[in-house]
């Protein structure tokens, strides 16, 4: 019996579950944040997981609106996200959104649960995060 061709090796899937590879997904907007911005709220959010789970400090900062954003971001050692739920997207006007997610992740062997209804403004054709309230 002829023994079957090994498949070729599939790029790695987007964290953020989308079901996309990274590069055709959340990957573009972290890689090329200047140039290529996300098309709306849910992207960001999306995009901003990622970057999360990548530990991509440029890209957290620069789409965290100048009036919330921190003037520095560390990340937990040894945190390991584990997955994202979209559960809702609501664009309010032009330039307002807000999405609804749920992240988890383990921290020191504890699993967490992040549920946070995030809030988004459009600024010069780019969306940023402005602030969230968890549940």
């Amino acid at each position: 019996m002829a023994k079957k061709p090994p498949s070729p090796a599939q790029p790695p899937l987007c964290p953020c579950e989308s079901g996309a590879a990274y590069s055709a997904c959340c990957g573009r907007f972290i890689a090329d944040f200047e140039g290529t911005p996300a098309p709306d709220a849910e992207h960001l959010m999306r995009s901003r997981y990622s970057a999360f789970v990548r530990e991509e400090r440029a890209y957290l900062l620069a789409t965290w609106h100048a009036s919330t954003r921190p003037s520095q971001l560390d990340f937990e050692p040894q945190c390991r996200w584990l997955g994202l739920q979209v559960k809702a997207f609501e664009l309010l006007d032009d330039s307002h959104a807000e999405v609804e997610f749920v992240a988890r992740y383990k921290l020191q062997g504890r699993a967490v649960r992040l549920h946070e209804r995030s809030r988004f403004v459009q600024e010069q054709g780019r969306w940023f995060y402005l602030d969230g309230d968890q549940f």
